[in-house]
């Protein structure tokens, strides 16, 4: 497709591009530089930064940490044993961020699935750095694990690749059989050419063989 035939396509694609755009834009467009200036000297404006960035930071390493053995997992089971999982890990994507934290509230709150057990060992979830933690990996998560399992597929399913050395350059050599079998015959039928002329007791019949 040349790039004369590219430009309908992308006038297709204006109106999602649009859509994506247009509130980001309008995001950044709402606060003059003075209203900006005014909140990041907030005394609160240091603490919020902070307490995002080390949120994010350790909710980065939880996903990698714990998703990538489940990606690797869904990359290498066969795809009708792994549909049911691959189903809840696509769950997050669809529900709405108010569903999520319900969700998280009664799985964790202090009436939640685990609250009491919580409570006996005394920890608490619901408005701490943990529950943040917990609502930014359950957010995030599908969309590693999705990308890692689809990165996994296209590369070789050998867990142990690398961590070995490397076999002969003989044996990663590509073998062509009809092409080696050929030069074979064609250097044992010139060696047993070379040896008549310098050994005449060889037959000729011999060199007819080696030939054919």
């Amino acid at each position: 497709m040349g790039r004369s035939g590219k430009w309908p396509l992308f006038l297709v694609a204006i109106p999602m591009l649009g859509l994506l755009a247009v509130p980001i834009l309008a995001l950044v467009l709402a606060s003059s530089p003075t209203d900006l200036n005014a909140g990041m000297g907030h005394p609160l404006f240091g603490p919020a930064l902070w307490l995002s960035i080390r949120t994010t930071l350790m909710s980065l390493g939880l996903v990698v940490l714990l998703g990538t053995p489940l990606a690797w997992w869904l990359a290498t089971v066969p795809r009708r044993r792994s549909r049911f999982v691959e189903v809840l890990v696509d769950l997050p994507i669809v529900l709405p961020p108010a569903v999520i934290g319900i969700a998280l509230l009664q799985a964790f709150g202090r009436k939640g699935l685990f609250g009491e057990q919580l409570d006996a060992l005394g920890i608490q979830i619901p408005f701490t750095t943990a529950a943040v933690i917990l609502a930014q990996v359950m957010v995030s998560a599908p969309f590693y694990i999705q990308s890692a399992a689809a990165a996994f597929r296209r590369v070789e399913t050998d867990p142990y690749r690398g961590l070995f050395p490397s076999p002969p350059l003989f044996d990663r050599m590509p073998t062509y059989r009809t092409q080696g079998k050929r030069s074979l015959n064609f250097l044992s039928a010139e060696s047993i050419s070379a040896s008549t002329m310098e050994s005449p007791t060889v037959s000729s019949p011999l060199i007819r063989t080696a030939r054919s």
